[in-house]
């Protein structure tokens, strides 16, 4: 079954009972045991979840998924494989709440951290000890769009025996499919493409490991971080329209790539679909389409939020994924929790603007951006 169709199909099969075409909201909160032993308390287990839960595995062709309440969620979850003594290798350009979590909650449990570019295999070799047992990784990243080989990465995981995490959520499963490349556990945040349309929150774990499953299952259910059944529905409805808005997304993104490297008040633009962007050749060899999310540099970085308060069109604002365009200023928004030398030391200048490009007409875009940048 091709991509299109599992997004319209998967795990969201007519209601046996009804007849209902689309699946039905199962909202309650507990369960009668008097004929059914299969579901006993909404924490643990809902029909609707399931549905999306079944969904989302084959999207990502994997075996299994869990879907929490957030994608912070879902992170949160996932580190609960590691334990105190415990190493992670992460990626140096990651989404804020990944640097929060691991250098101001993990590292009070014991749980050391070191962030390397994962583009250089050779340092991402040397950062592994004898007690690192996570690689986490973003490919494109966050907000710098690069891409790291995952195939490769995943190789040197096994061989140090960790375990290797993908936060898949900028390409969605329409675009890559991690686990395909040998990685362990992909992460998701359902709030962005595969919701879609800015109106629910929501995580994702996929993976084809049982013994993963198991842990985080039970992890799943000991948290409480689940998502409400209201919310798993819509994930539901975004997701069927996922395959035709990523092309859509790609298609305008690469658009306004173009737009900005010729504009003169932009110095630099990171979109893995440029030819001659660093990540070009391993996006292609990885990915179906270069997604809709770029990052670009400003020549003056002076008032970069004003400037884009100018927007008529494109919103200012957090998140990403949604069928309208969102502009941020990672320095003063999603990445402020990073400490300046550690962002500068990454590459997130006061200058660097992140654009999820939405589903407008191009043009429309790219004359909102020309007055504002004017």
């Amino acid at each position: 079954m091709h991509f299109a169709t599992k997004a319209i199909h998967a795990g969201q099969e007519p209601d046996p009972r009804t007849g209902a075409v689309t699946p039905p909201i199962y909202m309650t909160s507990t369960y009668s045991q008097k004929v059914q032993h299969d579901y006993v308390y909404g924490r643990g287990d809902n029909p609707t979840r399931d549905a999306l839960q079944q969904s989302l595995a084959a999207l990502e062709e994997g075996q299994q998924a869990l879907c929490f309440s957030s994608g912070m969620g879902a992170i949160t979850t996932a580190l609960t494989l590691l334990k105190k003594g415990d190493h992670a290798v992460v990626t140096d350009d990651c989404y804020g709440g990944v640097y929060r979590i691991f250098t101001r909650i993990m590292s009070g449990y014991g749980v050391e951290s070191t962030f390397v570019d994962l583009r250089d295999l050779v340092d991402v070799e040397d950062a592994f000890r004898p007690e690192t047992k996570m690689l986490w990784m973003e490919s494109p990243t966050n907000p710098l769009m690069k891409v790291a080989d995952l195939r490769e990465l995943a190789v040197i995981s096994k061989a140090h025996d960790a375990v290797s995490v993908c936060d898949n959520t900028f390409a969605s499963p329409a675009l890559q499919n991690p686990l395909g490349l040998g990685v362990d556990l992909v992460v998701h945040s359902t709030t962005k493409y595969l919701g879609g349309h800015a109106d629910l929150l929501g995580g994702a774990l996929i993976m084809n490991r049982g013994d993963l499953y198991e842990k985080l299952k039970f992890a799943q259910n000991a948290l409480g971080a689940v998502p409400s059944p209201f919310d798993c529905w819509l994930t539901l409805r975004g997701i069927k329209t996922l395959a035709i808005r990523m092309e859509r997304h790609s298609a305008n993104a690469q658009a306004m790539a173009r737009f900005l490297g010729g504009h003169k008040a932009v110095s630099a633009v990171h979109y893995p679909g440029l030819p001659d962007d660093p990540g070009h050749r391993t996006a292609k060899k990885q990915m179906r389409g270069f997604g809709g999310m770029l990052s670009f540099e400003l020549r003056d970085s002076a008032k970069v939020a004003d400037r884009l308060r100018k927007l008529e069109i494109i919103i200012l604002a957090e998140s990403l994924g949604g069928v309208e365009s969102l502009i941020e200023h990672p320095a003063t928004m999603t990445h402020s929790s990073v400490p300046k030398e550690q962002r500068q030391a990454q590459g997130i200048t006061d200058g660097l603007v992140r654009f999820s490009v939405g589903l407008e007409d191009p043009q429309d875009l790219q004359d909102d951006l020309g007055r504002a940048l004017a």
